[in-house]
């Protein structure tokens, strides 16, 4: 579901931008539509995890989602004035804002015996193929001058995820979902504050909220700064501009598995310290590249150190948020996580667009994203594992079979990872 999901996403994401500054708006007329959508997003999220954890099944969001695309869709696929844009991305913001705390609880509900950390880095692996994919056909549209084709194909693999979870719904009914019970790791002393489960989380959010600021001027500023061009650095086409946000993607498809798989078995602050760290250097090499007439190769440079900061980040952020978060509180949780992708949504592109329109380049902008990323690695070091997130044991239900309950949202001590 998920990869199917991110083939749609992957050229919307990308060449949406591309499209409407094409027929003549302004990066400010495009960065407030995204934000708009972002900003509706925020609302929607937290009334989906409100829901789930009220108990609702992760499959009926994912079901609204697919619904709110497709009418989406159909709206840009024909936009051609501010207004019927605004509606397209109000749309595609709540399709949003239901799909993601749905989708990112149901991993661990879903693991089996697997350890949530390996879950999150398979289905991220599975949204970076779909995105790769997604952004190779937006592409080739741009190639052939039909940029608007990538609308066409996310209502098509919309469709296919209506069609695929009503034949197979997200295993989160019971047994796999219990939270009457939950414990926190051993040794641990909860806070008695009115919020105690939130205090833990916040440094996870701050974090978020900056690398999920790079992932969105990636979709909104990059592609006009590159279109644009730097003080120095040549303009570049849309489809060149295009395969260079495609390279990249495949660079994330290719280290996704290998990186998720490998900060599985690490702690989650040395993965988000590691992700930091390489969305540092790749804002640096793309501040750098504007003040260059040869800038272009640091754009390429700067690729690699970013597919691999967001194969850092995506995995282990998510699983941060589970280790640090009781099970009852879970669903609130993700989306408040989720929620970071919404802030980074409505300020990037609006900031972003800002100092496109001001400046002419994103030299300055780039700059500030770097040094972001520096001064919120102190915030690690608050970071522990404090409950657990493993699955029901399916042999737990047979006869003849030691009870063994590992459950999905309800973490036990006695079961280590």
């Amino acid at each position: 579901m998920r990869f199917l999901a991110s083939i749609g996403a992957g050229g919307v994401m990308f060449m949406t931008p591309l499209i409407f500054h094409a027929i003549d708006f302004s990066a400010r007329e495009v960065g407030s539509g995204l934000a708009v959508s972002a900003l509706i997003g925020t609302v929607v999220r937290l009334l989906s995890g409100a829901l789930l954890d009220r108990g609702i099944r992760c499959s009926w969001p994912v079901r609204g989602t697919t619904l709110l695309a497709i009418a989406a869709d159909l709206i840009l696929l024909q936009a051609d004035n501010y207004n019927s844009y605004l509606v397209g991305q109000l749309l595609l913001g709540c399709a949003a804002g239901l799909y993601w705390p749905a989708i990112e609880l149901a991993v661990p509900l879903s693991c089996g015996s697997l350890p949530s950390g390996k879950g999150y880095a398979l289905v991220r692996s599975a949204d970076a193929l779909g995105i790769g994919i997604g952004t190779l056909i937006g592409t080739a549209a741009a190639t052939l001058g039909t940029l608007r084709t990538v609308y066409s194909v996310e209502a098509v693999c919309m469709g296919a995820v209506l069609v695929l979870i009503s034949l197979y719904p997200l295993q989160d009914g019971p047994p796999y979902r219990v939270l009457s019970r939950n414990s926190p790791e051993p040794g641990d002393q909860l806070p008695t504050s009115r919020l105690p489960w939130l205090l833990p989380l916040l440094p996870v959010l701050v974090i978020s909220v900056v690398a999920t600021g790079i992932l969105a001027l990636q979709q909104s500023a990059l592609p006009l700064d590159l279109v644009r061009g730097g003080l120095l650095r040549p303009a570049l086409s849309e489809s060149h501009s295009s395969a260079l946000i495609a390279l990249q993607l495949t660079l994330l498809v290719s280290l996704q598995w290998p990186v998720g798989r490998w900060l599985a078995e690490r702690s989650v602050a040395f993965g988000l310290g590691l992700s930091l760290a390489g969305f540092s250097v790749g804002c640096g090499l793309i501040a750098l590249s504007s003040l260059f007439e040869s800038g272009t190769a640091l754009v390429l440079a700067a690729l690699l150190p970013m597919a691999f900061a967001q194969a850092a980040f995506l995995p282990t952020a998510t699983e941060a948020v589970i280790e640090e978060t009781p099970p009852e509180h879970r669903g609130l949780a993700m989306a408040l996580f989720s929620q970071c992708f919404a802030i980074s949504a409505i300020v990037a592109p609006l900031a972003g667009g800002a100092l496109l329109d001001l400046q002419s380049n994103g030299l300055v902008l780039w700059l500030l994203m770097g040094g972001a990323c520096i001064v919120v690695v102190p915030t690690l070091r608050s970071l522990k594992p404090r409950y657990r997130a493993t699955a029901i044991n399916t042999d737990a239900h047979l006869p003849g079979k030691k009870q063994q309950r590992i459950d999905a949202v309800a973490g036990s001590p006695g079961n280590l990872r």
